[in-house]
């Protein structure tokens, strides 16, 4: 039952909200002016760099500039599938490079010297949101606060809360850079037909199939802060095979402000036939269908309650990060093809230069994380963490997490095409989001399903073998 439970909490992204104590973030209505000038309506810097190898944010790709071989159910054809390469860094020539790629991947590189690669691309700002979600995001500018110390915010509603992160000394502040990516535009519901895996040092796997449906209730249409009663989202996630774990299921009501109320899970064993309340599932606590690869903290790259750590900001750098990652979502891959000793195979991956936010989080006086600090790198764009170097107790570099980006050009959204998190002292690790061999991977409604769809009473229908 534990293993069906947090194998299936992978989906759920969260974040923190709370009627405690306020610090004043919100800025002038000049200064979010200029999210229709020099900013995009996200906060991004809308010019390209001075060299041009970022270009600028023309609008990102957008429904109306899909392929013209898409259609509706499938995978989505590759818009770029004539670009080539622009170089690859490896480790021979990575001394060129090393203050644009993220340690973690270097790391990776030095690891597997002969396998792990960097292939560049041209870089394209594909990332894209719906119009009402760009006005929300507006309106927060003016009128979102962190909360509860900067472990939650409020007066946010429908997109992400600090466009423009600065606090009330005028500099920038990690906690809303943070909160950007808890509350990251992903869709108002969203059904996924996923795989997971965990990879051996030797390269030999075996998935875990399942469906998964998230109700983002912080980006319901017709909702607002007031209405949220504390809930981000609602998750339901059946497993489809193998054959032990079939029918298995998990419900999960994520909390916005975790401190103040932990996530509640209930899990419904197909071969007792009962549903049971699961323990919370929070901060370090081992993901053992991962085989302990990952915390609890680190689904969707990070997610949950901030307050065992402090953070800071490194700065806004250009880094090479995964992007536009459609060949790598292609199913004209099978999970072999892709699932190598180490990594996933290099060739089918794409890396382009982009401006991303570093923050990093060192580990309270008195707290207790196997993680003693935290570095992400978080794409300026659309707000997703992209990358992580994560250090163990030591102080010593101990986990990779990469999330492969691509925009969802259908709907408009940028999220992942699978999340690969690396451990590098067993050389093992785990990937989630698998969809290459589902017939579609992701599939985006605006019409969530009712409140008791998500009740544990239903939890015992979703689950029937």
């Amino acid at each position: 039952m534990a293993r069906v439970l947090v194998l299936s909490a992978a989906l759920a992204a969260v974040l923190t909200v709370s009627p405690f104590s306020v610090v004043n973030a919100k800025v002038s209505a000049g200064e979010a002016a200029k999210l229709k000038t020099e900013l995009t309506p996200m906060g991004a810097e809308r010019a390209g760099n001075a060299d041009g190898s970022i270009p600028a944010w023309t609008g990102g790709l957008t429904p109306d500039k899909a392929p013209g071989n898409y259609e509706k159910g499938k995978h989505l054809p590759d818009p770029f599938v004539e670009d080539k390469t622009l170089f690859t860094i490896t480790p021979q020539n990575l001394s060129q490079y090393k203050d644009k790629l993220p340690l973690g991947v270097q790391a990776l590189m030095a690891a597997y010297p002969s396998s792990f690669f960097v292939p560049v691309y041209p870089s394209r700002r594909t990332a894209a949101a719906p119009d009402w979600v760009y006005q929300n995001t507006a309106k927060n500018a003016v009128a979102a606060d962190l909360a509860n110390s900067g472990n939650g915010i409020e007066n946010a509603y429908g997109g992400v809360p600090f466009p423009i992160p600065k606090g009330a000394n005028g500099k920038v502040d990690p906690l809303m850079v943070l909160w950007n990516h808890l509350t990251r535009w992903r869709g108002v519901y969203v059904i996924r037909h996923s795989a997971q895996a965990t990879v051996q040092a030797n390269g030999a796997f075996s998935e875990v199939i399942g469906r998964q449906e998230v109700d983002f209730a912080y980006y319901h249409p017709k909702g607002s802060f007031a209405t949220l009663d504390n809930r981000l989202l609602n998750y339901i996630s059946v497993t489809k095979s193998p054959p032990r774990l079939a029918g298995g299921a998990v419900l999960l009501h994520d909390t916005i402000d975790q401190v103040a109320q932990p996530r509640e899970a209930w899990g419904y064993n197909a071969g007792q036939r009962k549903v049971r309340r699961a323990p919370n599932l929070a901060y370090d606590t081992p993901v053992s269908s991962a085989d302990g690869l990952m915390t609890a903290d680190d689904v969707d790259m990070f997610n949950g309650a901030p307050d065992k750590y402090d953070w800071q900001l490194i700065g806004k750098k250009e880094m090479y990060i995964p992007y536009n990652n459609y060949r790598l979502a292609s199913p004209s891959y099978r999970y072999k093809d892709l699932l190598k000793p180490g990594h996933v195979l290099s060739d089918a991956t794409r890396w382009e230069l982009h401006r991303v936010w570093v923050i990093q989080g060192t580990l309270k006086a008195g707290q207790r994380h196997i993680y003693s600090k935290r570095t992400y790198y978080i794409d300026e764009d659309g707000w997703s963490v992209v990358a992580g170097d994560l250090y163990n107790a030591e102080g010593k570099l101990f986990r990779v997490p990469l999330s492969f980006l691509m925009t969802y050009y259908q709907v408009p959204v940028l999220w992942t095409t699978l999340d690969a998190y690396h451990d590098l002292p067993s050389k093992r690790y785990y990937v989630s989001f698998l969809g290459n061999e589902e017939k579609v991977s992701l599939e985006f409604r605006n019409d969530p399903e009712p409140a008791s769809y998500f009740q544990p009473a239903a939890l015992r229908r979703r689950g029937t073998r």
